[in-house]
């Protein structure tokens, strides 16, 4: 019996270990599906996004889901830990290690007493092994500890230096793309403004911003549930605004960079299908998702184009392969954004919006700063004297 429990425990120990060393250090997507901070997050995710989704109000719903990445994080952390404390206590126990105790208990409390103070380096010295056996697994397990703690103190620096390089870009789109973001709008803003230059630069900073965050949220899947700042953005959703852009553009339109939309949109796809995989988000399991762009709204979505001097070419020939693209990616970022239970953006609003930065907790009018910063926003003021839905923050 004692034989299988040193075997447990230190099976324990270094399946606790090597899920570490993948989750923190190494560098690149594991594709193993059996691990332990796999089964962790797929245990805790979807009763936690059950719960969310059952309450109906936004804001709350919104700030309950906001809370579990870096909670899921912080508990990941404490299980790893309470595990590691467990096993070299039950190999202590196991083994039968001598112990020196001031009251002469040995029972599994004392056992795991030592090595909780001994996993933490606390030192106290109120109970020590007296075997040599014991004393070696002591060093072992306080030079564990040492190297846990040092790990995580490195890890959480990474982890929200990701986050934030993520957000600076999804932040900045606010006032090309509206809130949230669209494709038709980001086109309208830069055709409104004659200034097809500075979409190509900015497409070539997203196919950057998307291989960036391709190759951080593969290295740490936990960034994936870190939400931004406000409850209409995403990463999500940014994304699938620079798809829907990169697609019309392919599609045709005059003066627009289509070479540089064909590489943001190849990267771009590339980091969706490869986090989706993280996931095992299969997009062949469903197919009944609702259509983002039905015949109504590509008209009216041409027409809103057509009106700021950039159309959108028609015909048969267009719309093949206008929806060549979209099944391309669409079925990937349909079903992440169930899994994550992140809203898409549509590809039209239905009617005009504020963006994030018209807006505070103490503006009265909205409607009147969108009028005073037209130049900024991109409106014109037949938009801005039209009734405006302000998005809660």
């Amino acid at each position: 019996m004692s034989v299988l429990i040193v075997l447990l425990s230190l099976a324990l120990i270094v399946v606790v270990l090597w899920d570490a060393f993948e989750t923190i250090v190494l560098p690149r997507r594991v594709t193993r599906r059996v691990r332990l901070t796999s089964l962790y997050y797929r245990v805790t995710w979807r009763p936690w996004r059950a719960f969310c989704l059952s309450i109906k109000t936004r804001k709350r719903r919104e700030a309950l889901l906001s809370v579990y990445g870096p909670l899921s994080l912080l508990a990941l952390l404490s299980l790893w830990a309470i595990t590691l404390i467990f096993s070299f206590a039950l190999l202590h126990w196991a083994l039968g290690t001598q112990l020196q105790t001031p009251d002469a208990q040995r029972g599994f409390g004392t056992y795991l007493y030592m090595s909780g103070v001994t996993f933490f380096t606390l030192g106290f010295g109120d109970v020590i092994p007296l075997m040599r056996l014991g004393r070696m697994l002591a060093v072992v397990e306080a030079g564990v500890g040492f190297g846990f703690l040092a790990l995580i103190i490195g890890y959480l620096p990474v982890i929200y230096q990701g986050f934030s390089a993520r957000e600076v870009n999804i932040s900045l789109l606010d006032a090309r793309a509206g809130t949230p973001p669209t494709a038709s709008e980001l086109l309208r803003r830069h055709g409104r403004n004659n200034d097809m230059a500075a979409l190509n630069e900015l497409l070539k900073d997203w196919e950057r911003w998307g291989a960036e965050l391709m190759e951080s949220h593969l290295s740490y899947p936990v960034l994936c549930y870190f939400r931004s700042q406000h409850d209409n953005q995403s990463w999500l959703s940014a994304l699938a605004t620079i798809l829907d852009t990169c697609t019309l553009v392919m599609v045709g339109i005059d003066s627009a960079p289509g070479w540089q939309a064909q590489l943001t949109f190849a990267m771009a796809r590339h980091a969706v299908v490869d986090i989706s995989q993280i996931f095992s988000a299969d997009p062949r399991r469903r197919t009944d998702f609702a259509d983002r762009l039905c015949a109504d709204e590509l008209a009216r979505l041409r027409a809103s184009l057509a009106a700021d001097r950039v159309p959108l070419r028609d015909g048969a020939d267009a719309d093949e392969r206008l929806a060549q693209l979209r099944r391309m990616y669409e079925p990937y970022i349909n079903v992440l954004a169930e899994f994550l239970a992140m809203p898409l953006p549509p590809w039209i609003h239905a009617k005009d919006v504020v963006d994030n930065w018209q807006t505070s907790a103490w503006e009265t009018n909205p409607q009147r700063l969108a009028t005073m910063f037209e130049g900024v926003c991109g409106r014109d003021r037949r938009a801005t004297a039209q009734p405006k839905e302000v998005p809660s923050k």
